[in-house]
């Protein structure tokens, strides 16, 4: 939400600066991203006069100015076509920056004449899109002003983050009234405020059409807390237009008026630097007048053009099929339970979001229909949704706009269109019912220190309050606006009360605390992340941080995902993710395109099957596990015993019986055949797939070579018994072990930790270790040598002992189809 400084003090009675709004508006809750004053860049520019023009020397399109600034003349070289002596334009100095063209002025020669400055158009100066020539001012503008000053562009604007809930900041009147209750002034009635951009020329108006009106026969009554915010409406010649609704759930009132005989030229020059201001394009009268209000007051609007229109107006569902060509220039296909605006031919506006390119109102306009009507929140999000299409309009309507502020709304439109447009309005149409019904809270003023950790007087809560707009009885029964919707019970008023009078003001009351030990709180599962998470750093990998929402292109990769969202933040982020792999592949990505030549990532946190959320911890390797070097020559990339390492170390810290558990397999169609498999402990129980990642999914994350992987399932980890809080006590053994080692021929198809498994469980009251440590093939038989490990208990092993363990790892190994080589 943007808007400027000045614009704010049309509605709040302040001498605060900048500084003191920027402070209080983050102090009571609307955080400001930023304050821009675009003056501030344009400084060094001044308004100049062009004292004469000479045909350029060298050049027939370049002309040699003589340019007065306040300080003499100086010499401009200069190709816009309108240049001319007697001009007053802007000029840029040696040494300022402009905007638009993105250079620092110097003196320069150009085709061989000084040139000490520039005459600057408007694109140039990012003040309009105008570059067919440069800026022309009025003949009497000072010579020498800065022209920031001049232009009134020295007026800071604020941008700031509005939450959800706050829809009645979703206006500047919104905002200025929070300010007020804050203490930085005074709120401006706002019939004030409009009776101000009335014209001189049309003065008439504000004796015959008064913006309040407390004796209105026509004016619906309003609600307590609505003082200052009363609009009479605009009396018109004869019936309203012709409108209704037949959606009441989704538009329960439809308002509107009709003004013929309209002008629909530019919109005035403090309305079209108000909206250039914060980034809004004028367009024309009509169109300014609907966008003003709508930033003003958080009120949208729509205007039609009654000639376009093939009777009266509806509000409806629409019909399946049903299409429409909106304002941006794109056919959006409806579907049942939208709604939107209709004549008796077709459909114009997609109700509440953005109204239609066929009835939209044109130079040519002379007759209007305005529109002011209220959709329900929950309408409005489900259409943006389904039709991917986001306005100003919608932001507001899915937030909630005033229900009670419809005659106030269009009165004010009128007003101004009937001032800078001109024409006749008609009768007003009242089709429906707002719901207007004020909300009933009791309050407890007592809950703001039991809550909110404040204590705060009884007076100035209901002082607070009021200023808010609240209705406050004596008895603290408390009558909601109609604009605040986010109230709901006795919580949220404590909520406005303390934000206004400051958290800052919250005294720090430490926890209670419970004398003695403190008791862990950390469950099982937690303590096996903290191991896991640090044992992957350790062993270098980086955690990476990935949104648990994945594309559908991504989700296919892995077979699917299970949960699609039905109101995703963007297309991308659609599908709950049925993997961690994608996310870091998606990481990997980006690094390899910003050269990173080694990537080690992991990311702990959940999966989301059919089923239900799995805790598990993802890996991948990409890039060079090795670099180049002298010593090893070539640089060496991640292979599937990376993977295998990383994840029987991860595995291990996690608590696994990691010596129990067998390598089976493959690890299914996103990895690669061959290079992959799965880590069990016994036949159905899966703890991790490893191994490498199928080129086709590769190429699904525009990754290429080779990339390593590893997914470690947690959840499925066995129970671990407590065996308290307590370590056992370390003892070493007394005797020196012994090792052992044997060479088998083996078969062909015998995997090795299958042998390995096998000669370890030969003996296990003596054999506490095995592993394999060579492996080579000759005469199409496959050797393993096999190291064993033997630990002597209460005396040394005799020749015998050794012996019978030996025979005892050949016999195991016989079992499985090993030889003893001899």
């Amino acid at each position: 939400m943007k808007f400027t400084y000045a614009w704010l003090k049309e509605h709040l009675d302040t001498s605060a600066t900048v500084d003191d709004v920027a402070d209080a508006l983050t102090r009571i809750g609307l955080e400001v991203e930023g304050v821009e004053n675009p003056g501030a860049k344009l400084a060094p520019f001044r308004v100049a006069k062009v004292l004469s023009a000479e045909r350029h020397p060298q050049a027939d399109k370049l002309q040699v100015l003589s340019v007065d600034a306040g300080d003499g003349p100086m010499q401009v070289v200069c190709g816009a076509p309108n240049a001319r002596a007697g001009l007053v334009g802007v000029f840029g100095p040696p040494g300022a920056y402009v905007p638009g063209a993105d250079i620092t002025l110097k003196v320069a020669a150009i085709r061989g004449v000084e040139s000490s400055g520039m005459m600057c158009s408007a694109r140039e100066l990012q003040i309009g899109e105008g570059h067919e020539g440069i800026i022309e001012l009025p003949a009497d503008a000072p010579v020498g002003t800065p022209y920031p000053d001049y232009a009134g562009l020295d007026d800071p604007v604020f941008d700031i983050s509005v939450t959800p809930n706050r829809q009645d900041c979703m206006g500047v009147r919104g905002i200025a009234r929070d300010l007020a209750a804050a203490g930085l002034g005074t709120l401006k009635p706002l019939a004030d405020v409009y009776a101000g951009h009335l014209s001189t020329v049309r003065a008439e108006l504000v004796e015959a059409l008064p913006f309040s009106s407390s004796d209105n026969k026509d004016s619906p009554s309003t609600s307590s807390g609505r003082a200052g915010e009363e609009i009479a409406p605009v009396v018109g010649a004869g019936p309203g237009p012709d409108v209704r609704t037949d959606d009441p759930e989704a538009c329960p009132a439809f308002y509107a008026q009709a003004v013929r005989g309209v002008a629909n030229g530019a919109s005035p020059d403090w309305m079209q630097a108000r909206l250039k201001a914060i980034g809004q394009k004028p367009i024309s009268a009509l169109v300014d007048i609907t966008n003003y209000v709508m930033i003003d007051l958080g009120r949208p609007l729509h205007v039609y053009d009654t000639a376009k229109l093939s009777g009266g107006l509806v509000a409806r569902r629409a019909a399946a099929g049903e299409q429409v060509l909106a304002l941006n220039g794109r056919t959006y296909m409806l579907s049942e339970g939208m709604t939107v605006i209709a004549d008796g031919a077709q459909v114009h506006d997609i109700g509440g979001i953005m109204g239609g390119e066929d009835s939209g109102v044109s130079e040519t306009t002379t007759d209007v229909v305005i529109e002011c009507a209220y959709f329900t929140p929950e309408s409005i999000a489900r259409t943006g949704q389904k039709l991917q299409l986001t306005s100003d309009a919608r932001q507001r309507f899915e937030r909630g706009v005033d229900p009670a502020f419809l005659d106030a709304g269009l009165a004010i439109a009128t007003r101004l269109v009937l001032d800078v447009c001109g024409g006749t309005p008609s009768g007003i149409t009242r089709a429906g019912t707002p719901p207007t019904e004020p909300k009933t809270l009791t309050y407890d003023p007592q809950l703001a220190e039991r809550l909110g950790g404040l204590i705060v007087a009884e007076d100035r809560q209901r002082a607070i309050l009021e200023s808010l707009g609240f209705g406050v009885a004596d008895d603290w029964t408390v009558i909601v606006p109609t604009w605040r919707r986010d109230v709901d019970g006795p919580a949220d008023l404590v909520e406005e009360v303390i934000r206004i009078e400051g958290l800052d003001n919250v005294p720090s009351t430490p926890l209670p605390r419970t004398p003695g030990v403190a008791r862990p709180t950390a469950t099982p599962m937690q303590l096996i992340e903290r191991k896991v998470r640090r044992t992957a750093a350790a062993r270098g990998l980086s955690e990476a941080v990935t949104w648990s929402f994945i594309s559908e292109r991504e989700a296919a990769a892995f077979g699917g995902g299970a949960w699609t969202l039905a109101n995703p933040i963007s297309e991308d982020m659609k599908v709950m993710r049925p993997s961690l792999l994608p996310g870091l592949l998606a990481a990997a990505e980006r690094n390899a395109k910003r050269g990173a030549t080694s990537i080690k990532l992991f990311e702990l946190g959940r999966r989301y099957l059919a089923d239900g959320e799995r805790l598990t911890l993802g890996v991948v390797l990409a890039g060079d596990a090795r670099p180049r070097g002298w010593a090893q020559g070539k640089a060496k990339t991640f292979d599937a015993f990376d993977a295998k390492a990383e994840a029987l170390a991860l595995l291990e810290a996690a608590g696994a019986p990691v010596a129990n558990l067998k390598v089976m397999g493959e690890a299914g169609e996103t990895w690669h055949p061959g290079q992959s498999a799965t880590l069990r402990l016994g036949p159905k129980t899966v703890l991790a797939a490893f191994g490498m990642l199928h080129p086709l999914t590769l190429k699904a994350f525009d990754l290429s070579g080779d990339v390593a992987a590893v997914e470690i399932y947690l959840d499925a980890l066995p129970p671990k018994r407590s065996t308290g809080f307590m370590r056992p006590a370390y003892t070493p053994p007394a005797l020196q072990a012994v090792t052992r080692d044997f060479a088998f021929l083996v078969p062909a198809g015998l995997k090795a930790g299958d042998l390995v498994r096998g000669v370890k469980g030969a003996d296990k009251g003596t054999i506490v270790d095995a592993r394999l440590f060579d492996r080579f093939v000759k005469d199409d038989q496959v050797s393993l040598a096999v190291e064993v490990t033997l630990q002597p208990g209460a005396k040394s092993f005799t020749d015998e002992e050794l012996k019978a363990v030996a025979d005892k790892v050949v016999a195991a190994a016989a079992k499985l189809g090993a030889v003893l080589r001899a």
